[in-house]
């Protein structure tokens, strides 16, 4: 069980990866190109969002039934269990935290030009704070 949510954890993490990318430059395209925010555009940030949800609960689940995960927090000298343990898990949230409140905040505004921005500023700082968190030596 442990080996097929690591591995369905690892490569759905490039789709996820693949939609947040093109909502993130479809969001600068839209802004610096001061085009009208349309329903294509709306429709490409909530499936980046609801692809970066499902792989945060993928990502839970296999925290919990891992043994890099919960059980070995307490060895925070270990760079590589510190990064699996704890780095990984809670710079993703706040990563994902950072994307839904640029999808939420989206909603309230009225322009297109500050709905690109806004989806620029959340979703590109999630990408980069969940790119930055990633175990490349175990994923690749």
């Amino acid at each position: 069980m442990y080996n097929f949510i690591q591995k369905f954890h690892s490569g759905w993490a490039y789709l996820a990866l693949l939609v947040l990318v093109i909502a993130v430059i479809n969001s600068l395209i839209g802004m610096f190109s001061k085009k009208e925010f349309t329903a294509k555009d709306r429709k490409i940030a909530i499936l980046a969002l609801i692809a970066i949800h499902t792989q945060l609960l993928i990502g839970l689940i296999l925290y919990f039934v891992s043994p890099l995960g919960l059980a070995s927090l307490g060895q925070m000298s270990d760079k590589a269990l510190r990064l699996t343990s704890l780095e990984h898990p809670l710079i993703n949230i706040i990563g994902i935290a950072l994307i839904t409140i640029g999808w939420t905040k989206h909603k309230k505004l009225l322009t297109s030009e500050s709905k690109f921005k806004t989806f620029s500023i959340f979703y590109g700082l999630g990408l980069l704070l969940i790119l930055s968190r990633i175990p490349w030596s175990m994923w690749l």
